[in-house]
């Protein structure tokens, strides 16, 4: 277990040993991590450097598989990296960071226990700092968003909104008043990048794929609606593979709406800016994303987004020892050959940033001299449900099969562990040669429900777990 070291006055003293603090388990911490578990291997064995990594989870979420696991085509568990299971030789803190004095090399941070216990937050001293906390969704005041909005950035939400889903239709099968159908069975998606247009693409096929269990609901039922603020959508594979996408999905009956914005769904009703009311009780947000607000309670420089500025070597600017990478960092982008040019918040680069920080970190502990980062963007892939994609690799356009199958080569190959690779793999083949599992299991939302009502509680208000 770590324990806190607080250290008096502005200057620290340095340490025998070096503690490497890695704040965030997402793509950055986890693989920074392990390029210093390589690289620093001797030392670690020694004690000579310590390596602490301090995550809200204990896995790390490879989020690209997320539509697959709400459309029930990847097991949840199978979607996520057990931090402790891959970073063997790290000192692992399930936790959150509240805050961080660089100049006194000090976080203040809080574990599970220490909010169980109501006890106050506590102080680590390290010597390097590994800021990579991500992001978070970037939500509007929109009326009503708060309490009927879905999110889609974690396995919980994917598989929350899957069993959300089929509850749905579970309703709209079992009642007579239309209101009720009709709004069960229409799902507003806000946001038209990856996560939207991938969460809707592989929902729908799924939803399609269940209505052949249901005696009263046809695929023609359903209403899927797309709403982007802008006049495209998937701009990362280029703008001819976003036509080609806005056709596939409107050919499928799915409601396409570019340069429209969601005004308001309270009273579960979505109002969008081009005067549509659609009633629902489905409304999932991906709307972009922002900084992670630690990013604020630091003493590190931000550029006007909310983001570290750093330099081309991934050390934040102006501030010896501390480093960032991935969505929290705002990287030169050296390959652009454009001046003011920045990476693109992604998991291209964040896995090749993340590499390469543990290389210098590792540098910069032996004296050597750091390594610039510079990596030109390879391109992009999105499916869009089962045996359906588009991509546009290394100026090439791909659509239809051909994408998919790239889709899930290129991301069979970048999830980490070899294990999670064949597990992933192997449900591949499965759901190839079985059929699909529809089934929601939302009452594991609230396991405790059925017990508490046996015992002479009160029964939860939604026990099933349906929104």
């Amino acid at each position: 277990m770590v324990t806190a070291e607080i250290n008096q006055g502005t200057t620290p003293e340095p340490r025998k040993n070096a503690r490497i603090l890695i704040v965030g388990g997402g793509y950055v911490g986890l693989y920074t991590a392990l390029q210093l578990q390589r690289k620093l291997k001797p030392k670690l064995r020694r004690g000579e450097v310590e390596v602490v990594v301090v995550s809200p989870d204990p896995y790390m979420t490879y989020q690209p598989f997320l539509p697959e696991a709400a459309a029930g085509l990847i097991s949840p568990r199978h979607v996520v990296v057990p931090l402790r299971r891959v970073l063997d030789r790290c000192t692992v803190v399930v936790g959150e960071v509240l805050s961080i004095d660089h100049a006194a090399r000090t976080a203040v941070f809080t574990t599970p226990a220490t909010e169980e216990k109501g006890a106050s937050a506590e102080e680590l001293t390290y010597d390097e700092l590994v800021l990579a906390p991500g992001s978070v969704s970037r939500t509007l005041p929109v009326p009503g968003l708060a309490d009927h909005g879905i999110g889609f950035k974690t396995v919980e939400e994917a598989i929350g909104l899957r069993n959300h889903v089929i509850e749905q239709m579970d309703i709209a099968s079992s009642t007579r008043d239309p209101a009720v159908r009709d709004a069960a069975l229409t799902f507003v998606f806000v946001g038209g990048g990856y996560a939207g247009t991938e969460a809707l693409a592989e929902l729908e096929d799924m939803a399609r794929y269940a209505t052949r269990y249901y005696h009263n609901i046809g695929p023609e039922d359903m209403k899927w609606i797309l709403v982007e603020a802008s006049p495209r959508i998937l701009p990362e594979v280029g703008e001819e593979m976003g036509r080609y996408t806005v056709t596939q999905l409107r050919r499928r009956n799915i409601d396409v709406r570019l340069e429209t914005r969601l005004e308001s769904c309270a009273d579960r009703v979505a109002v969008l800016s081009d005067g549509a009311r659609f009633p629902t009780r489905t409304v999932v947000w991906t709307a972009g994303v922002k900084p992670h607000p630690l990013l604020a309670a630091t003493d590190l420089p931000r550029d006007e987004r909310g983001r570290l500025k750093c330099t081309a070597r991934l050390t934040v600017d102006g501030a010896p020892h501390a480093w960032a990478a991935g969505d929290a960092a705002a990287v030169p982008d050296v390959a652009a050959g454009k001046p003011g040019a920045q990476t693109a918040p992604n998991a291209q680069h964040a896995v090749r940033q993340a590499k390469l920080l543990g290389d210098n970190i590792a540098h910069a502990l032996r004296g050597e001299e750091l390594e610039t980062y510079s990596h030109r963007y390879a391109g992009s892939v999105a499916s869009l449900g089962l045996h359906k994609g588009v991509a546009h690799v290394y100026g090439r356009r791909l659509k239809g099969y051909p994408a998919w199958f790239m889709h899930r080569a290129y991301h069979l190959s970048r999830v980490p562990t070899f294990n999670r690779k064949a597990r992933v793999l192997a449900e591949w083949t499965l759901s190839g040669l079985f059929k699909r599992e529809i089934v929601s299991l939302g009452s594991l939302e609230h396991p405790r429900a059925e017990f508490e009502l046996a015992a002479g509680g009160k029964p939860a208000r939604d026990p099933k777990g349906s929104s």
